[in-house]
């Protein structure tokens, strides 16, 4: 893969409508091949969601700039992500500046992950588990980040966040979700945003679907 791609990929997303430097910058600096299969690095500059496994998938490009973007990060932000997948989120997230924690149920994927992590140097602290109810001891969070649909907001995840906090989560069915953006204003206020028409893989725990 050549860096050549990868600068073709990012002028494409920033086409698309991505503004913040900061994102684009940071999809500019991860080589994206190494967090998707052997099988599928011909294809880690095309704009679209490719698999990793275990019926997951790592995302499309533009959705990780679109929902990185959305979170309005500043250096130093703690942001909790759900679904650490294949670990480009969060890489993406630790390049822009944040303080990166995520939660990965699958233990396989959580494992491969961190191998990735260490690889590159990245610090992201991880823990496998059901991210549907958060990481308390870390709370409050700058933004929280959920890469996979779920049926409803969790209230656990509204209640880590920190005033003017953001989470971003795909909400609706298991075919198509509204990214929906939710600032919360005061302590049992929050400002909801809603954007169609998105495709995540299932949100699976506590407080989302639960495993079939």
């Amino acid at each position: 893969m050549s860096k050549t791609e990868r600068n073709i990929l990012v002028d494409e997303i920033e086409a698309k409508g991505i503004s913040d430097k900061n994102v684009l910058n940071a999809l500019r600096s991860i080589e994206r091949e190494r967090f998707v299969p052997v099988a599928m690095q011909n294809n880690a500059y095309l704009d679209i969601a490719l698999p990793i496994g275990y019926g997951q998938t790592i995302s499309q490009p533009y959705t990780v700039a679109f929902m990185s973007q959305e979170l309005k990060i500043k250096k130093g932000y703690k942001i909790l992500e759900i679904g650490t997948g294949s670990g480009y989120q969060a890489t993406v997230l630790f390049k822009m500046g944040a303080v990166v924690y995520s939660i990965e149920r699958n233990f396989d994927l959580f494992h491969n992950a961190q191998k990735i992590f260490d690889s590159l140097g990245i610090r992201v602290s991880t823990k496998c588990g059901d991210g549907t109810i958060g990481w308390s001891e870390y709370a409050p969070f700058n933004g929280i980040i959920v890469t996979a649909g779920s049926p409803e907001i969790p209230e656990s995840l509204k209640k880590q966040l920190a005033i003017n906090g953001r989470l971003v989560i795909p909400v609706g069915d298991k075919r198509t979700q509204t990214l929906k953006v939710i600032t919360r204003i005061s302590e049992d206020e929050f400002n909801i945003e809603s954007i169609p028409e998105f495709a995540f893989v299932p949100l699976i725990g506590r407080e989302a679907w639960q495993k079939e």
